[in-house]
């Protein structure tokens, strides 16, 4: 009887997030009259929301551990102004008609190896000197943020090389998208629905797996002549290049924390530290290791959205943190650590790109909307806060 119950039991925490996302995009829907939901606003929306995306992916292990990271939003301005500072100096920004895919890559490089040693800076003064966490990144974002604006001059480094700037605004053939989203569909709808055909939760888990194949589709994809023809959708492009690099990222990050020992490491030390220890745990390497990812992924963040918007700005990523940090909340991950999942962030950053998104359609200002966003936050750690303490009960 009690395996019963417990293969039947429908875990709320992961599933609220996509209740909600599903209900803003039907409520964003229906105030723009449809707009929100063409295929040229909905790749713009995952374009804008793979910046965010990759950054929410290493912010769950970081705070799955118990810990935060507040210098994401500096370092990726840093990596950005280093990626074109690379394009700048060697030349490459200058050459007609473009560099080679070799120059683009030596920028994404250099912008990665910032991030990591601004990940290494954090992950060492955490582990070695066991600096809180909060302090040690709330310094890095000030530090990062200065060499930016020292660096730059205070002044943005554009226009880029064509090369590199594929990385952020380059898009993958309708076929090639159709092609992989269907595989993506059918293989996570197998996983989904592997021994839960009969249970609840494993109908919720194909409902969601449905539904963002066919927005895949519908905004990414090879459509019928007849679909065109009937004035639903214009025929729009293909996968933009950050939205696949974010989707690998997601896949690996959620195989890494489910399937990976790896992972059940971090869920250990989030949990309960002193019990990892006694476990045999490398609580510090794990923490590094974190850390030490989290700035290559920010690194990353920072290029893609340099490449993205033809130029390095010492401003950029402003808030960057805040954003990755309610994505990773609102997806049910625990501020507390121990609890959360990668499909839950990924998930919670379109909720807040989705929000973006439709409050700019309607023309609401950004004062507004910052407001809007720290009332989600709040109610998101409401929630958080809820679940907690009715668990201990």
């Amino acid at each position: 009887m009690n395996s019963k119950k417990t293969k039947s039991h429908f875990d709320w925490r992961t599933w609220r997030s996509v209740f909600a996302l599903l209900a803003v995009m039907l409520i964003l829907a229906v105030l723009t009259e449809g707009t929100f939901l063409t295929a040229r606003n909905l790749t713009n929306l995952t374009r804008q929301v793979a910046i965010n995306g990759v950054l929410a992916v290493g912010m769950t292990f970081v705070i799955l551990i118990g810990g935060i990271d507040l210098s994401v939003g500096s370092v990726v301005a840093l990596a950005g102004i280093v990626a074109g500072l690379v394009q700048v100096q060697s030349g490459l920004a200058q050459w007609e008609g473009g560099a080679s895919v070799g120059g683009a890559a030596l920028s994404v490089g250099a912008a990665i190896l910032v991030g990591a040693f601004c990940g290494i800076f954090n992950g060492w003064m955490i582990t070695r000197h066991r600096i809180a966490p909060f302090i040690i990144t709330l310094g890095m974002m000030v530090i990062a943020r200065g060499l930016a604006l020292i660096l730059s001059k205070g002044a943005a480094i554009a226009p880029l090389s064509d090369s590199f700037n594929e990385l952020g605004q380059g898009y993958l053939s309708n076929g090639v998208s159709t092609a992989l989203i269907a595989l993506a569909v059918g293989a996570a709808l197998v996983f989904e629905l592997r021994g839960k055909w009969r249970t609840l939760q494993g109908w919720f888990g194909a409902f969601p797996v449905f539904a963002l194949g066919l927005s895949g589709l519908y905004a990414f994809g090879d459509r019928p002549q007849w679909w065109t023809d009937l004035g639903w959708v214009e025929g729009y492009r293909g996968v933009p290049y950050p939205v696949l690099i974010f989707a690998l990222l997601g896949l690996v990050g959620s195989v890494l924390l489910n399937r990976m020992r790896f992972g059940r490491f971090v869920l250990a030390v989030g949990g309960n530290p002193e019990a990892a220890w006694l476990a045999g745990v490398p609580i510090k390497k794990i923490t590094f290791a974190i850390y030490v990812v989290m700035g290559c992924l920010s690194g990353l963040s920072g290029a893609i959205l340099s490449a993205r918007l033809n130029g390095a700005l010492p401003t950029a990523g402003e808030l960057f943190e805040l954003d990755a940090i309610a994505a990773v909340v609102i997806g049910g991950t625990s501020l507390l650590g121990g609890v959360g999942s990668v499909r839950g962030s990924i998930i919670g950053a379109f909720f807040i790109g989705a929000m973006n998104n439709g409050m700019s359609l309607m023309d609401i200002t950004e004062f507004y909307q910052k407001v809007i966003k720290g009332v989600i936050i709040i109610l998101a750690v409401w929630f958080d806060t809820r679940q907690q303490q009715s668990g201990r009960k």
